[in-house]
């Protein structure tokens, strides 16, 4: 036995270090090449730009300038037909799609479409969409990445670490920045620190960084001037500019999806979506030519002094927000990094135009606080700290700019986190039914908060209540603590049986109130925590229940929160533990056969509940895979029995989807689709 033992761990043994050393010539391959690529994809948008500001619009300036709009109208429609019949539908687009895919699809990405998509987002900037070149430069890194671990049938791991790999590789050629690189990828591709993979990420960033300074010099992808701080009385106004940085990043991200819900809501064919999408932003575009595009030239001319006044730089924030938005929503594939910098530094630059002006006295610079602006608004975008404060700091160069850098982002980051829990990237992957943390599908209570266990009508007892009649209320609720609140319904405290014992040995249960027995001291819940943490907490004080409490009012009682809800917890953690495997064994079977695998569910009174699946007249290009059926998973056979609540997953292509969604709906709805 320990013979074969040491055999297998041999064996294992030189296939990690086989495999390592593949992963360590690859890096070396993937580096270069993902840096030649976002080289070549740059100038794929210099070519688009110069065929839609001189080709294009030229041609239109012929009509008068004002039918310069058309410009992004075209551009759209061109792009819609492109990403219609050569990419189809994705469930996400960009780095999102590289986090779902290392996180439950082992790196597996579809490597072949990336080229499409690439021309697509070169075409969009170069209309002047407002969307940024750094989710596609992710996709061209991470994508070859893939097609490299895919290709050499590496493990898991293996293709996760390529697909990391490849997209630092591709931060650091899009902004010249290779350690911001090596941060993105560690916090949102992989989130967490390995040192398997951080080996080859570090190679392949630093190899596309060399690419990148020799093909295009080593200047970063805009121009930062010298920093400038001057006393520490500077600091409270930077804590100032991360209060304003956090809302405006968490709304920038719901305005996102926001978007994108109003457009899938448009019946309208997908292709003509891009297309009125770049007419709302071609009409902003006559009046705010500064949104339009990648938005580079304006964030250097706002850092670099140029004559910008407070009016236009507020009208810019607003605008930039607004038709990123559009062109997201619309369609248009491209990046949300790039935008959130020029809000960013909009922002900053609006913010210490205000602070020079009350405070002269400290002759403030704007475009300082216009530098920090970009890191703190991307932080709270991203939610990646470190990748912010890293990369503005490997682009000013100065050690100066960290103290009030970091105070911004991170104040920033708290209060986007508290307005939107998710990053830009995790609420589209959470809206899909996908969470995930450090990079992996979540443990099993961290899922949960406990406001969707808590118990919403709790019982409770007035300070002045008797001990009677608060042994009476806990018989009557079959609970052994209750909550115990003062004249203004203020949580005081809270009573158990023990205490009610310990009043009854000491004499005093006759005379003493609820409020004179209770346990003032307390712990509490907040409704928007996990439910680890929650339990963490009570198994300290090896507490059965804690009240529930509102975060900003302490003392206002929103609930309870018991072991019985616990367990409720954990048979709902399990149920979405099972949903989030099943929807990443869906996510694969998508990735390895080329076609759209998605989730039905069946409707009581749709033509297929109720009946088994031989019986149903299913169309010829549609599969049905599995089905879940609570928290099981089921492989159908044709006698399988098709019930109401069940979720199918389907592989299916075009009318096939559609014919297979009406089967699975209630009759009332054929007539509205």
């Amino acid at each position: 036995m320990n013979k074969l033992a040491s055999i297998l761990t041999g064996s294992l043994g030189r296939r990690f270090k086989s495999e390592s050393l593949v992963l360590g010539g690859i890096g070396v391959l993937l580096g270069g090449l993902s840096g030649a690529g976002v080289w070549l994809f740059k100038r794929l948008i210099d070519l688009a730009s110069l065929g839609a500001v001189q080709g294009l619009g030229g041609f239109l300036g012929h009509f008068g300038t004002w039918t310069l709009f058309l410009v992004p109208v075209i551009g759209g429609l061109i792009v819609g037909l492109l990403m219609h019949f050569f990419v189809g539908e994705e469930r996400h687009h960009g780095v999102a799609g590289v986090m779902e895919a290392v996180a439950l699809a082992g790196g597996r990405l579809r490597y072949r479409r990336a080229p499409v998509k690439v021309m697509a987002a070169a075409l969009s900037i170069g209309a002047g969409a407002s969307v940024g070149p750094e989710d596609p430069s992710v996709q061209i890194g991470a994508n070859l990445g893939s097609m490299f671990g895919q290709g050499l049938h590496l493990s898991d791991d293996g293709v996760r670490a390529l697909v990391a790999a490849g997209a630092a590789a591709g931060i650091a050629a899009a902004f010249n920045a290779p350690i911001a690189g090596v941060f993105f990828s560690l916090e949102l591709i992989l989130g967490e620190l390995s040192g398997s993979s951080l080996s080859v990420v570090v190679l392949a960033a630093v190899i596309s960084a060399v690419v990148t300074q020799a093909l295009s010099g080593p200047q970063p992808a805009f121009a930062v001037p010298a920093y400038q701080f001057k006393s520490a009385a500077e600091l409270p106004l930077y804590l100032g500019l991360g209060v304003l940085a956090g809302p405006v990043a968490a709304l920038y991200t719901r305005a996102l999806y926001a978007a994108q819900d109003v457009f899938h809501s448009w019946s309208a064919p997908r292709w003509i979506k891009p297309s009125a999408a770049g007419l709302i932003v071609g009409v902003v575009g006559l009046f705010l030519p500064q949104i339009q595009g990648v938005g580079y030239d304006t964030i250097g001319k706002i850092l670099n002094a140029q004559p910008f006044g407070l009016t236009l730089l507020l009208a810019l924030l607003v605008a930039k927000l607004l038709m990123t938005a559009v062109s997201i929503g619309g369609g248009f594939p491209g990046g949300v990094f790039a935008p959130s910098i020029f809000l960013g530094a909009a922002l900053g630059g609006a913010y210490g135009l205000v602070a020079g002006q009350l405070l002269p006295g400290l002759s403030l610079t704007p475009q300082a606080f216009a530098m920090v602006g970009m890191a703190a608004v991307l932080a709270g975008t991203v939610h990646a700290p470190l990748t912010a404060i890293i990369l503005l700091f490997e682009m000013t160069n100065d050690y100066r700019i960290i103290l009030p850098l970091m105070l911004a982002v991170m104040v920033s980051l708290v209060l986007s986190q508290v307005l939107e829990r998710y990053s830009v990237y995790g609420l589209g992957l959470a809206r899909k039914g996908v969470q995930l943390e450090r990079g992996r599908d979540v443990r099993v209570l961290e899922g949960i908060t406990v406001g969707e266990v808590m118990q919403h009508d709790a019982t409770s007892l007035h300070e002045s209540d008797t001990l009677q009649a608060a042994a009476d209320l806990l018989i009557q609720s079959r609970h052994h603590g209750l909550p115990v609140l003062n004249d203004a319904g203020d949580l005081v405290g809270i009573i158990t049986l023990q205490d009610l014992d310990r009043a009854h040995a000491d004499g005093g249960f006759q005379t003493k109130t609820a409020g004179d027995v209770a346990t003032r001291e307390l712990v509490v819940a907040y409704p928007d925590e996990t439910m680890d943490l929650a339990l963490q907490r009570m198994s300290l004080r090896d507490l059965g229940r804690v009240p529930v409490v509102d975060r900003g009012k302490p003392r206002q009682l929103l609930g309870m929160l018991r072991r019985t809800d616990i367990v409720r917890a954990y048979d709902l953690a399990l149920t979405r533990r099972v949903m989030t495997r099943h929807r990443a064994q869906q996510i694969r079977l998508g990735t390895y056969s080329g076609v759209t695998v998605e989730e039905l569910r069946i409707e009581a009174g749709s033509p297929c509940a109720g009946k088994p699946v031989k019986a149903i007249a299913w169309p010829s290009d549609s599969i049905l895979v599995t089905l879940r059926r609570g928290r099981q998973v089921i492989i159908p056979h044709g006698d399988t029995v098709l019930e109401a609540g069940d979720v199918l997953v389907l592989a299916a292509e075009g009318e096939a989807r559609d014919q297979v969604r009406r089967l699975c709906q209630a009759p009332e709805k054929h007539g509205k689709d």
